[in-house]
């Protein structure tokens, strides 16, 4: 009985490490504008959309995500950006907290939809807020609902480490 006991206490501390809403994000980021460094840039005007090619640096507030290459998709009506996708060996990013914590995460493959407000973190994906870190091969966060599913293939399994000072703070 101990053990299931511990275990639901590290599922619970593990919920509200990862999943409140001031952990996430610094509220003021999404009204920022989105400043993006390249070394080339390949505009297409008929599909609305921009690909960004070596050493690519994104930033909007407190974001900063870092790739090889990342293409942005627009909406042809309203101009307004649709979705982002990183790539990367592994592309970074990372974004300060309301609380002033630092959330960084990294994978090969980095998909930010607008309309769904998801993340979708694939291959070698890792999520790291203070020395707390979940690994798997698919990591897809869902903003606006603080849903978190970190998922692995092929007998892989899902890591997460929760460092015993967190437990104690929470």
């Amino acid at each position: 009985m101990k053990i299931l006991h511990r275990s639901s206490l590290y599922l619970s501390v593990l919920f509200c490490l990862f999943a409140s809403a001031s952990s996430w994000a610094l509220s003021s980021d999404q009204e920022q504008p989105i400043h993006i460094s390249s070394d080339s840039q390949d505009l297409d005007m008929k599909t609305n959309k921009v690909t960004f090619i070596g050493n690519v640096k994104l930033t909007q507030g407190s974001i900063i995500l870092t790739a090889d290459k990342l293409i942005a998709f627009r909406d042809a009506k309203t101009g307004e950006l649709t979705e982002l996708q990183g790539f990367g060996k592994p592309s970074h990013f990372s974004q300060k907290t309301d609380d002033g914590k630092l959330l960084k995460g990294q994978a090969n493959t980095l998909v930010y939809t607008v309309a769904s407000d998801q993340l979708v973190m694939t291959t070698n994906a890792e999520l790291h807020q203070d020395d707390s870190v979940i690994r798997g091969k698919v990591i897809t966060y869902h903003i606006s609902s603080q849903n978190l599913k970190a998922s692995s293939g092929d007998g892989e399994r899902v890591s997460t480490v929760i460092q015993p000072a967190q437990l104690e703070q929470k």
